[in-house]
């Protein structure tokens, strides 16, 4: 055998090696599309599940916000009464805060007057008195005014 005898010889055992692997490979490539024919076929089966539970997701959650809804329309009222009732006791409390400070004030002057003449028990039982009609004054103020 001359060189070229050889060299064919190498060459066609070279090409047998290479069409045994390109047949395992393309066979292992059969084997993967079978698998996913296999799974394009059961595709449309699960989107249809999954389509049709979305559906029953949708109409759940439909009827979910509609009973909300219905539950908050009936709980505004009380929203706006818990409103006014924090608005109200605003109010009253400043008023009485204002009060406060008015006798506080009224107080103050009248314990400074009393120590500076030493009428000590006379303007004490005065001013107890006023204080007290000042007191009821206010309170009937506050009951018209609410």
């Amino acid at each position: 055998m001359d060189l070229v005898g050889i060299g064919v010889l190498i060459i066609g055992l070279a090409f047998v090696v290479l069409t045994i692997f390109l047949a395992r490979v393309l066979h292992n490539l059969t084997d993967v599309i079978k698998g996913v024919n296999h799974t394009v076929q059961q595709l449309p089966g699960q989107l249809d599940k999954v389509t049709k539970q979305t559906g029953e997701l949708i109409d759940t959650s439909k009827d979910t916000l509609v009973d909300v809804n219905e539950k908050l329309r009936a709980l505004s009222p009380l929203f706006y009464i818990v409103g006014d009732i924090g608005e109200t006791t605003r109010k009253l409390s400043s008023s009485l805060v204002d009060v406060t400070n008015t006798v506080k004030k009224n107080t103050s002057e009248g314990t400074e007057i009393t120590r500076k003449r030493d009428l000590s028990g006379l303007y004490g039982a005065i001013s107890l008195g006023y204080y007290w009609k000042q007191k009821h004054n206010t309170k009937k103020t506050l009951q018209q005014e609410y």
